[in-house]
């Protein structure tokens, strides 16, 4: 059975969209992605176009709520990817086996020019996929 892994974060909208993707690329079959949002939003036009840029099409993602897995599905990890999503997430999740949290930067709240944001978004991307790829090691060799 694969690890089911469920990125958690305030909008779903480009962290964990991020994430969800990433582990499916580098986690092959040995884990099952999911991501959701507590206050879910589109998808920022900006996390399409740098997963794009990574040969990720995740332009038919969509964004869910928590609450669609909340008590629902069985998760060996819940991983927040922002501090408001950790502070604001239920500490007690049945069927959730471990929770970690990992805090990135919101791309989407980052002010300055569109070439600037674009940039942001790339730098969060490529420190998710480099977490993704370490944590992907590390669970698998354990």
């Amino acid at each position: 059975m694969p690890t089911r892994v469920l990125f958690l974060c305030t909008g779903n909208s480009a962290r964990s969209q991020m994430a969800e993707a990433f582990l499916r690329k580098y986690g092959g079959e040995q884990f099952e992605a999911f991501s959701a949002g507590l206050e879910p939003r589109p998808i920022h036009p900006l996390t399409v176009q740098v997963m794009q840029e990574s040969g990720i099409d995740i332009s038919r993602q969509h964004s869910k709520g928590v609450e669609i897995y909340l008590g629902k599905t069985l998760f060996h990890y819940l991983i927040t990817v922002c501090d408001k999503a950790e502070q604001n997430c239920p500490t007690n999740w049945p069927g959730v086996n471990q929770r970690l949290h990992w805090s990135f930067e919101d791309p989407a709240a980052f002010e300055g020019s569109e070439e600037e944001k674009l940039e942001k978004f790339r730098a969060i991307r490529d420190q998710i996929e480099r977490r993704i790829k370490e944590w992907v090691i590390g669970v698998a060799s354990s």
